[in-house]
């Protein structure tokens, strides 16, 4: 496993992190994994080098991280050895998420946020969450609430660095700015969707973060599964596969078969497996710190696994590459076409 460190911090993180939205059970079909599951999947991520685990207080209402937590417990792993990632924004409960109930228990208000990290360190087991995310962005709390309730957190020791997730360029730009003019602790990392069929972030957020040090966290690196070698031209809805039945995230699927057909080419020739390689060339993309895998069973998660230290040759990231690369944007070709020769 190798490490890298995490935006512009000291901090070193697996360059795969164990994803745990599978953990619960009732969340979008998606969480299936009991406690003795995740307990051995914890082990097993630790034992291959993983020191980095991210959860969110929403997934299965909470769940996930009690799950999470109680792994780690029962695996008697000594606490400043992992990196515990959570978030914070969504709605607690099916009656906050119809508006109804309790209507605060929703969002990024330094009610909410206050609120949350006690229901997250009780859940997790612990007396402080290494990297703390807004998990989206509010448009009824202002920017400064959001940012100062965060770095009261900091402050107090309940977290040790923040990041955000699901943020636009424009709302990730302010807030780091801001954060830098009142001294207040900014965010770290941007966790976003990114993978080889994903590519939206490549027009401006991950050009931000590489120009202020944001680590990026891809989550769904596989689109959901549909890079996992499951799909094909041939076979677009394979029986009992998630997203024949859960189309998330959506994607440009005629363009995702060249590129399952370039990944299982190049899969081959190296003896891996297509998600390997798909889970490779996204380590390989300058601005990407770790990739968050997630796993229903244990084959999965061996299978994932084998992607840490698989390098693949520039000319086999550039033909993957060129199955979806994304038209270029305005203002983003003026800016090439006016800087041709200056670099």
């Amino acid at each position: 496993m190798n490490y890298r460190i995490l935006g512009g911090t000291g901090l070193k993180v697996s360059e795969l992190c164990l994803g745990t939205m599978t953990f619960g059970e009732n969340f979008y079909g998606i969480a299936v994994v009991e406690q003795t599951g995740a307990n051995e999947m914890v082990a097993r991520a630790l034992e291959a080098g993983i020191n980095f685990f991210d959860t969110a207080d929403v997934y299965s209402y909470g769940q996930s991280e009690t799950v999470l937590g109680q792994s780690l417990k029962d695996g008697q792993v000594q606490r400043d050895r992992v990196i515990v990632a959570t978030k914070v924004r969504s709605a607690m409960s099916e009656a906050a998420t119809a508006g109804t109930g309790d209507v605060n228990n929703v969002g990024l208000t330094r009610q909410h946020i206050f609120a949350s990290i006690e229901q997250s360190l009780r859940r997790l087991q612990t007396d402080y969450i290494d990297l703390y995310q807004v998990h989206g962005w509010d448009v009824l709390t202002p920017i400064e609430e959001t940012l100062r309730a965060l770095e009261d957190l900091v402050r107090q020791g309940k977290v040790r660095y923040i990041g955000c997730s699901n943020w636009a360029a424009r709302h990730l730009m302010k807030a780091v700015v801001m954060s830098k003019a009142h001294g207040w602790a900014s965010f770290v990392s941007l966790q976003a969707y990114y993978s080889l069929v994903g590519r939206d972030l490549e027009h401006e957020l991950l050009p931000l973060c590489r120009e202020e040090n944001l680590g990026v966290l891809p989550w769904s690196p596989l689109s959901g599964g549909f890079l996992s070698g499951k799909y094909r031209r041939d076979n677009p809805n394979p029986e009992g596969a998630r997203r024949t039945g859960f189309q998330f995230p959506p994607i440009d699927e005629e363009r995702g078969f060249d590129a399952i057909e370039a990944l299982d080419r190049i899969a081959k020739e190296k003896n891996m497996t297509v998600a390997q390689v798909a889970l490779a060339w996204l380590l390989a993309q300058p601005g990407v710190t770790s990739v968050i895998i997630g796993a229903n069973k244990m084959t999965q998660l061996e299978d994932n696994l084998k992607a840490a230290g698989l390098e693949l040759s520039a000319a086999d990231v550039e033909v993957l590459s060129a199955t979806t690369a994304p038209r270029t944007l305005y203002p983003q070709w003026m800016i090439e076409r006016q800087n041709e020769g200056r670099r």
